[in-house]
């Protein structure tokens, strides 16, 4: 069967699992301005850029020869748990008869889960599925803490595209494993390349650090966040992103009592500010907040989807988090509409704001102990 699914962040782990399982992969093309026109022409006007952009990538997926799209769906009050039926609806509507495979999570409806998962297996033995698990997962596991590594080492890099280049050049080394041992070799050799690469020299003191949060899909694919990562970066500052696919996994198919996800206890950093999750990360991004204060970031970016509703109660309670910790935070909402000039201006002006503050905290730092006879500021107050 010809199988494709969302362009979401680094897909090349679905392309080897598909892969393995026996399928042909049609891997679909990461969005584009194209993506997101298809997009909005056959979806309902307020529903949320995330559907929008899937929507396109199906479309375009389709018309490459897929035969079955594979996805995620969404638990609690978030619209995300309905992607699937709507999309496959849209799909028919414009006469193409896929289906829209649907994984929710493995707690809420096991016999669904099982009845979807059959669908994909092409007669694998359950031996080999479990070997293909493991492998899969090792293989996002390397994936996640490597591109969390480059988000942080690429404000550094001397030559701009230095460590996009390795970055592309690591995932067609991964994408060519076969083995668990072949992983291994495959990270260390990123590592090298990582390291081999000239950065700049700067002293632990004046590294920025700047934690992102949000809705996930626009927190992981690029294409629908103007490349903030990126620009960041180029800006020389680190970038935190709290979401990636090991992270969402351990989540949603780990038991919670057997799992000791540090998110978790994030989760419960929340709790001053919000009781109850009213669907998608709301609860938990308040929960980073609290996080990043407490380990001296210098700001949180806060993006949503336009229209997106648990965002939105994130949003109504930044002012108040940001105002109790003292961390300043932008939040930018995004939609087809979303220029990347804007993003750029925007980006430019609140990290100025950013080492405003940080300048304005040092100096007052140093002439308060100055004064004392480097006695701590703590005294001064």
């Amino acid at each position: 069967m010809k199988i494709s699914f969302p362009y979401m962040g680094q897909v090349t782990v679905f392309t080897k699992i598909f892969e393995m399982l026996g399928h042909e992969v049609i891997v679909p093309p990461k969005p584009t301005q194209k993506t997101f026109e298809l997009g909005v022409k056959y979806s309902p006007e307020f529903l949320c850029y995330p559907f929008k952009a899937m929507m396109g990538t199906y479309f375009e997926a389709v018309e490459m020869g897929a035969e079955a799209i594979v996805s995620s769906g969404g638990t609690g009050p978030c619209r995300a748990g309905y992607y699937g039926e709507l999309h496959e609806k849209i799909l028919k509507q414009q006469g193409h008869d896929v289906p829209v495979i649907i994984f929710d999570s493995i707690f809420q409806k096991f016999g669904e889960f099982r009845r979807q998962l059959k669908l994909v297996l092409n007669g694998t033995s359950v031996f080999k599925l479990l070997h293909i698990l493991k492998f899969g997962y090792k293989m996002l596991k390397h994936m996640d803490e490597l591109e969390a590594e480059l988000r942080i080492q690429r404000a550094y890099e001397i030559k701009q595209g230095s460590f996009d280049k390795a970055w592309e050049e690591i995932k067609t080394m991964f994408l060519n494993c076969k083995k668990l041992k072949d992983l291994k070799t495959a990270r260390k050799q990123a590592e090298e390349m990582f390291a081999a690469i000239p950065k700049k020299e700067v002293a632990e003191s004046e590294k920025k650090r700047v934690g992102l949060i949000g809705e996930i899909y626009v927190l992981m694919e690029s294409s629908t966040n103007m490349e903030i990562e990126r620009r960041l970066n180029a800006m020389g500052v680190e970038v935190y992103n709290v979401q990636c696919y090991t992270h969402w996994l351990r989540h949603n198919v780990i038991p919670r009592i057997f799992n000791r996800e540090y998110s978790y206890e994030v989760i419960k950093k929340s709790d001053k500010y919000s009781k109850v999750n009213c669907g998608g990360h709301d609860k938990e991004n308040i929960g980073w907040i609290v996080d990043f204060a407490e380990r001296g970031f210098d700001a949180v970016v806060h993006l949503m989807p336009f229209s997106c509703l648990p965002e939105l109660v994130t949003r109504s309670v930044i002012p108040a988090v940001s105002e109790d910790l003292n961390i300043p935070i932008l939040s930018v909402s995004l939609d087809e509409q979303t220029g990347v000039a804007n993003m750029q201006t925007r980006l430019e002006a609140f990290i100025d704001l950013v080492l405003n503050k940080r300048s304005v905290a040092e100096k007052f730092e140093y002439t308060a102990k100055a004064a004392l006879g480097a006695k701590s500021v703590e005294e001064v107050a």
